[in-house]
């Protein structure tokens, strides 16, 4: 059964910055939508598109000689899908972007589309500088679900996750399975192609056990020592998983305070469904009566309310050694800004701990994000928000 098509808001970012770009990248794992995206864009492109999937040998062989083939397409957008398979090509991009330009054709030549998106970062940065724009394209979120003509509940969205075939499933044990095969995919193709030299299996059990303590304090020795392996050997595990952008490394704020701060990130897997799908949970009944609930409730608001705060907003966690905390906090042009805190209650109430902090930090902005849709204020100058509304007040 073909997947409904969601409408999404990216779509206008990325036809604006082709309108002012040589070349976009859109980065984002697997499955996340980036080619439905990128053929609804090439389906009324001015000048026509053309799309090369870098894992159709057809594709690729078309490729054969790249320079010749890509000036020929000049006036027309080339997309092309998984250009990570073809690092070599970035030089000739280079080239025909180049020549073009002097003929008077400055932007929206090319549309990239990969899944690792340190390595390929690097790739462009060093051979695109000045002609290359980047956009990070995430699972769906609460505002894109939570529209006409879905209407998606939040619970299945937490439950299932954002990626669409996911979401979108006729029942919860199809989702499960796509996920399953999901994460056995990226095991069985993707570690093995952009580390090779990084046991699959291992990985993998790095990725359940940061399941099993989403939103934890990284314990790299903790972690090699279960695994079996070197602390280094987790990093490099670790770090993979960041790359796919499977996995989150949550910064801790570090400014100067006068008082000793957590230092350590906190760990969580992106996607919710992904953290059900590694610890086998079905239903919403079993997540809710599972240990995981609530900081996997938590990994999902952050992800959402990050996607929401912009590219202009850095995102942090705050912690103090005497007890001061903050879940997210949202730091724009180097000083704080906005500090959430995520309660899975529909009654929450603060801790004293979220009120230092946000003195500490001089935050005016202070939020509770829970799971309900009224709007009412709590002890310590906070508002409580619904996750929509709050991303809508991000996005604003």
């Amino acid at each position: 059964m073909k997947t409904p098509f969601i409408a999404r808001p990216v779509e206008a970012v990325v036809r604006g910055k082709l309108a002012t770009a040589a070349a976009v990248v859109l980065l984002g794992p697997r499955q996340v939508g980036k080619t439905t995206l990128a053929r609804k864009i090439a389906a009324d492109w001015p000048g026509g598109a053309v799309y090369l999937d870098m894992e159709r040998p057809a594709d690729r062989r078309r490729l054969d000689d790249a320079d010749d083939y890509l000036r020929r397409q000049r006036g027309q957008l080339v997309i092309i899908d998984e250009i990570h398979r073809v690092p070599n090509l970035f030089e000739v991009l280079r080239g025909v972007i180049d020549d073009a330009r002097a003929a008077g054709q400055r932007t929206g030549h090319f549309l990239l589309l990969g899944s690792a998106a340190i390595e390929l970062m690097r790739q462009a940065s060093e051979t695109l500088a000045g002609r290359v724009a980047y956009l990070d394209v995430a699972p769906l979120n609460a505002l894109e679900t939570g529209a006409e003509p879905h209407h998606i509940a939040l619970d299945a969205l937490w439950l299932r996750g954002g990626f669409p075939d996911s979401l979108l499933a006729p029942s919860d044990a199809a989702s499960l399975d796509w996920r399953r095969d999901f994460v056995r995919s990226y095991l069985e193709r993707d570690v093995p192609m952009f580390a090779p030299r990084l046991p699959a299996e291992s990985v993998g059990r790095l990725w359940t056990m940061l399941a099993h303590s989403q939103g934890s304090l990284l314990n790299q020795s903790r972690l090699a020592q279960a695994l079996g392996v070197s602390a280094p050997a987790v990093a490099r595990y670790l770090d993979l998983l960041v790359d796919l952008q499977l996995v989150r490394r949550l910064a801790p704020w570090s400014g100067n305070l006068g008082k000793r701060l957590v230092k350590t990130p906190k760990t969580y897997v992106r996607d919710s469904g992904l953290v059900h799908a590694l610890l086998e949970l079905e239903t919403v009944d079993a997540l809710l009566g599972h240990p995981v609930a609530g900081h996997s409730y938590e990994g999902m608001v952050i992800e959402n309310l990050i996607e929401a705060a912009g590219e202009r907003r850095t995102p942090y966690f705050f912690r103090s050694q005497d007890g001061a905390e903050v879940d997210l906090l949202l730091e724009r042009g180097g000083q704080p800004e906005v500090a959430i805190e995520i309660k899975r209650s529909s009654a929450p109430r603060l801790d004293r701990g979220f009120s230092v902090a946000c003195e500490d930090l001089g935050v005016r902005h202070r939020f509770v994000v829970y799971p309900g849709a009224e709007q009412f204020g709590l002890r310590y100058g906070a508002q409580a928000m619904g996750l929509p509304d709050m991303a809508a007040w991000l996005s604003d």
